[in-house]
C-alpha cells in the first residue's frame, strides 16, 4: 500500500485515512485501489471489528479524477480489483461484512458521497458541503448513489440534488438521513472512534450478521431478507459469543466477546 491511505490500529478498530491532502483527496486510480486494499485488510484481520474512514487535509474529497480512472474500467464498465480487495462503493462482491463508520468534513463531492453511503454510519462536521454534481459534468452518479441515495433519503430528496447538482449542507444531509450525527470539526474523528469502539465491544458475529441480513433485504428484497433471519439466528445461538452474552446478562456484567 502507498501513502495515499494511512492505516492505524486502535484496539479492535482500524482507522483508514484518505491521504492526498495536496490534491484535496481527489480520487485517482491509486487512491481507489489503496482504499479497496485497506477495506480488505479490515475484513481479513480477525482482531479488527470495526473501521473508521476519514480524510487528512482540508476536505474529505473533491470527488473522482475522471482523467485518471478510465484506464482501469473494462469494456463492461467494471473496475477489476486485486484479490483480497473490497470495492469501496460496495457495488461488486465480495461485500464488506465488518461495520464501517465514515466521518466527512470540508467538501464532500460526488464519489465521496457514494463511498460514505456505502458505509454503515456517517458523521459530518458542522460546515461540510455536499454536492452530487455529476449532471453538471455531462454524466451521472455511477458509484452507487442512484440506489443508495434513493434508499436513504427517498426519491424526492435524492432527485432534488442528483438532478440539479445543487449543494446541500450538513443539516440538510442530517434531515435526509445521509448522515446520522453532525458535530464540530474537532470532535468529528474522536466521536467516530467512540462509536466504533462501542460497536467493537459487541459480538462481532452479531454485528456482521446484522449487516449481512440487512444488506440482503435491501439488495434482494424484504421477503428474501426475512427468509434468512431464522437460519442466521439458529447459527448464532450455537456460538460461544451467544453463550457469553446470555451469561453476562444473568451475571449483570458487560459481555466479553471472542468472535467465536
Amino acid at each position: 500500500m502507498t501513502n495515499t491511505v494511512t492505516l492505524e490500529k486502535k484496539g479492535h478498530v482500524l482507522l483508514i485515512g484518505l491521504n492526498r491532502p495536496e490534491q484535496n483527496n481527489l480520487f485517482n486510480d491509486e487512491l481507489i485501489f489503496d482504499l479497496a486494499a485497506a477495506l480488505g485488510e479490515l475484513e481479513r484481520d480477525p482482531d479488527l471489528r470495526c473501521g473508521v474512514l476519514f480524510a487528512h487535509g482540508k476536505h474529505f474529497t473533491l470527488g473522482l479524477d475522471l482523467r485518471e480512472v478510465k484506464s482501469t474500467i473494462n469494456e463492461k464498465g467494471e473496475r477489476q480489483y486485486p484479490e483480497g480487495s473490497i470495492d469501496p462503493m460496495g457495488r461488486v462482491e465480495p461485500y464488506r461484512t465488518k461495520p464501517l463508520i465514515c466521518a466527512v468534513h470540508g467538501i464532500c463531492l460526488t464519489l465521496g458521497i457514494e463511498i460514505a453511503l456505502a458505509s454503515d454510519i456517517r458523521l459530518a462536521e458542522t460546515n461540510t458541503r455536499f454536492l452530487q454534481m455529476e449532471v453538471k459534468r455531462g454524466i451521472f452518479p455511477f458509484g452507487g448513489a442512484t440506489s443508495r441515495f434513493v434508499q436513504t433519503a427517498g426519491w424526492g430528496n435524492a432527485m432534488r440534488y442528483m438532478l440539479t447538482g445543487d449543494e446541500f449542507s450538513s443539516e440538510e444531509a442530517y434531515r435526509m438521513g445521509i448522515v446520522q450525527e453532525v458535530v464540530d470539526k474537532e470532535k468529528l474523528l474522536p466521536r467516530a472512534i467512540e462509536l466504533a469502539e462501542n460497536i467493537a465491544r459487541q459480538s462481532p458475529l452479531g454485528t456482521q450478521t446484522t449487516i449481512k441480513v440487512a444488506r440482503l433485504s435491501l439488495m434482494e428484497g424484504e421477503k428474501r431478507g426475512l427468509q434468512e433471519i431464522w437460519p442466521a439466528a439458529i447459527e448464532l445461538f450455537g456460538t460461544e459469543d451467544a453463550k457469553e452474552g446470555a451469561t453476562a446478562f444473568l451475571e449483570r456484567r458487560e459481555a466479553v466477546f471472542k468472535g467465536r
